[in-house]
């Protein structure tokens, strides 16, 4: 599942998320899994094709870069990466020092994607582009995005970039069967429109939908309960048996199911996490193959039906 997305920079549309890459908060690292448990899942994944990495200068404070730039060194293929920038700064030249900054973490001369993290709060839209613009001029990125942007957002981004002779290539935001907003808030059509690509994050929903956590357990990890608070636990069940039947019928995993009801859309890539080889491998089962019409159509129901009750209809 090969694409040109960027313009010059072909990707695996299924790629690799890296936010558990050092991070203790949310994800544990080093409490149940380490470095070399991440080594395994690069590893696991090069070997899937699985090449395309998404990282960030907050993820583990730098720590995830820097494990991904180590391993990049080492690998046997290219390995495409993109990283973020965290608009805390208040200048447009700020973002080219950051990006200096993840060079030398990731131990590379270019990224092939740099992406503004959220919409900036303190400064104005408009000098982050310029800036990015400016990184891509001077051969430190291939091609530049931005992440939790709105549709009017991208749409500023895109024609502040365009502008300057550069194309605004991705909008990296959260995306999975438990979270449909950018179906009904004009991001993935005004990703359609302009031919940017819809990056996938959470796609499952932070784990809940590898099928390992049920909504009716008492136990749960503190990252899950953004769903489960919010989610009719009934509807979540019925999603969840739905992935595990459909997967069944493919003898594929829930998570698989999950994933591959993503890809089903050509302007979306998807990053999932991988924290150890066999996530890795499991993720990598997404691809090379196709629900049918009639399973992905009940998958949409039985996620539509959860959002009704969400909002009390």
């Amino acid at each position: 599942m090969q694409r040109e997305i960027w313009g010059r920079v072909a990707i695996p549309r299924l790629g690799v998320g890296t936010w558990a890459w050092g991070d203790r908060h949310i994800w544990g690292y080093d409490r149940g899994y380490g470095r070399g448990d991440v080594e395994e899942a690069f590893r696991a994944s090069v070997s899937a094709g699985l090449t395309f990495f998404d990282t960030a200068e907050v993820y583990g404070w730098g720590t995830s870069e820097r494990i991904l730039g180590e391993l990049a060194e080492q690998a046997s293929e290219p390995i495409r990466i993109a990283t973020k920038y965290a608009p805390f700064r208040l200048t447009g030249r700020s973002l080219l020092r950051a990006l200096d900054g993840s060079l030398s973490r990731l131990r590379a001369t270019s990224v092939d994607l740099y992406q503004i993290h959220f919409p900036p709060f303190f400064t104005r839209l408009e000098p982050l582009m310029e800036a990015l613009a400016e990184a891509v001029h001077q051969g430190k990125a291939q091609t530049v995005g931005v992440s939790n942007f709105s549709a009017d957002q991208m749409k500023r981004a895109f024609e502040a970039l365009d502008r300057r002779g550069v194309r605004l290539a991705s909008n990296q935001v959260e995306y999975s069967l438990l979270h449909r907003a950018p179906e009904t808030d004009g991001v993935l059509r005004t990703c359609r429109e302009l031919g940017v690509t819809l990056i996938a994050y959470s796609p499952l929903a932070m784990g809940l939908l590898g099928g390992k956590y049920r909504p009716d357990e008492r136990q749960h990890p503190r990252r899950l309960g953004r769903y489960l608070h919010v989610w009719d636990a009934v509807a979540l069940v019925d999603v969840l048996r739905l992935l595990e039947g459909i997967g069944q019928a493919h003898a594929k995993a829930p998570s698989q199911v999950a994933l591959n009801w993503l890809l089903r859309r050509p302007e979306v890539a998807v990053i999932p996490g991988a924290k150890n080889s066999r996530q890795a491998s499991e993720n990598a089962g997404a691809i090379g193959w196709e629900m049918t019409k009639e399973e992905a159509e009940a998958l949409d129901r039985a996620a539509a039906v959860g959002e009704h009750r969400l909002l009390g209809e």
